[in-house]
């Protein structure tokens, strides 16, 4: 493949936190050192200056490890400034940057508010343009009338959609079947951690019993009602900590701390707040049994962080985590929802350590074999490929836009 200038969209990008910006940063690696020049146009990102030289700005320009970031962040001009004028000024901003660098093809993560907008200025220029799901686009914002069009549009006007897990591929087919013959599934990877080089975290004593562990940025999706109690449950039968690193998202923290204070086991639950990655990683140094009792979840870093640190992973089967973990194999798989499962899994693990154990060396065998980088940035070579070998048909000619 011919060397290609790749624009990219997304909503976050490191140092902003959040699962899809460290993909988007990790498959931007993957890229460039394929031999492509490859840009990032982050929406709504917190890390813009208002201001350079004295006059406001919209997108400031950087460059992270051989890839060009474009930050961009709304100018606030009223209180009352409508979505639609937001997302008029972001696209504007997009098209700028096209009519500067003319990039080859454009890829967008997440479908909505990037996705929308980059197949549409993708359709508009006449380029290809990638549409990646990763989970919650088509799972929880389908159900959204406000975009529900928009993201459906922007399915079917995709040169190509590519998926973290199989059931997200299925749904994207039923709800656009004009898509088949054009997707992708595969998982994320993740590049093998050295563990034992981190420094073992200072708990001052809060650990005890059992350390059931679980990590991320905690909300409803993730199951956490049943992981309490699940938790609460045990706890009468055998002493436990329930590890949480991380934190619960903003808008719904006060219903979680509520949760906690009324489950019986609050002095049981450690929650250590945002830490940075090294940290949280750290953190495996005490668990023993980690929990991922998701209701909908993609394919999450927080797992096959467990997998790679050998642990014995309990994770509910939606997704990439009922794909990847083979229940007894190298994991335990429960239901969704399921408390009594959860229950179950605990126990047996608790009082077996030949059995955590066993799972915990075949989850890392199989985060090493199964999720190396290697095999995901051949999966993203092979779209590449895939696109521009289809010579894909564009609505409009780029010399005729504005004519």
């Amino acid at each position: 493949m011919r060397r290609m200038k790749i624009c990219m969209t997304t909503l976050e990008f490191p140092p902003d936190t959040g699962g899809v910006g460290e993909s988007v940063k990790r498959i931007s690696a993957m890229l460039r050192n394929a031999g492509h020049e490859i840009h990032v146009f982050v929406f709504h990102s917190s890390r813009c200056r208002k201001e350079v030289n004295g006059g406001p700005t919209r997108v400031d320009t950087s460059e992270q490890d051989g890839v060009f970031v474009h930050r961009y962040q709304h100018v606030d001009r009223s209180s009352k400034q409508s979505e639609q004028d937001i997302a008029s000024d972001a696209y504007l901003e997009l098209q700028k940057l096209h009519d500067r660098e003319n990039f080859d093809l454009f890829h967008a993560f997440f479908l909505n508010e990037t996705g929308f907008l980059t197949t549409l200025l993708a359709r508009e220029v006449g380029r290809p343009v990638v549409n990646s799901i990763r989970g919650a686009d088509i799972h929880k914002n389908i159900f959204n009338p406000k975009t529900y069009s928009q993201s459906l549009w922007a399915m079917e006007n995709s040169s190509w959609l590519t998926f973290v897990s199989r059931d997200l591929e299925r749904r994207a087919h039923i709800l656009a079947p004009s898509t088949r013959g054009r997707t992708s599934a595969f998982w994320n990877s993740i590049v093998p951690l050295d563990f034992d080089a981190l420094d073992r975290p200072q708990l001052n004593g809060q650990i005890r019993g059992t350390v059931i562990g679980t990590s991320g940025n905690f909300r409803h999706k993730k199951g956490i009602e049943y992981l309490i109690q699940a938790c609460a449950e045990l706890a009468e039968e055998t002493e436990l900590t329930l590890l949480m690193v991380g934190d619960f998202v903003a808008k719904e923290k006060s219903y979680w701390n509520d949760l906690i204070n009324g489950s019986g086991i609050a002095d049981r639950i450690v929650v250590t707040g945002r830490l940075s990655r090294e940290e949280a990683l750290a953190h495996h140094h005490v668990v023993d049994i980690f929990a991922i009792p998701s209701l909908r979840d993609g394919c999450p870093n927080a797992m096959m962080e467990a997998m790679l640190a050998r642990k014995a992973v309990v994770g509910a089967n939606v997704d990439a985590i009922g794909e990847l973990l083979s229940d007894r194999e190298d994991g335990l798989v429960v239901r969704p929802g399921s408390t009594e499962d959860l229950v179950r899994a605990f126990r047996e693990l608790a009082e077996d350590s030949d059995l955590r154990m066993r799972l915990g060396d075949a989850a890392r065998d199989k985060a090493i074999r199964d999720l190396a980088p290697a095999r995901e940035r051949e999966n993203w070579l092979d779209v590449y490929d895939r696109v521009v070998a289809a010579n894909d048909p564009v609505y409009l000619d780029a010399t005729m836009v504005g004519g």
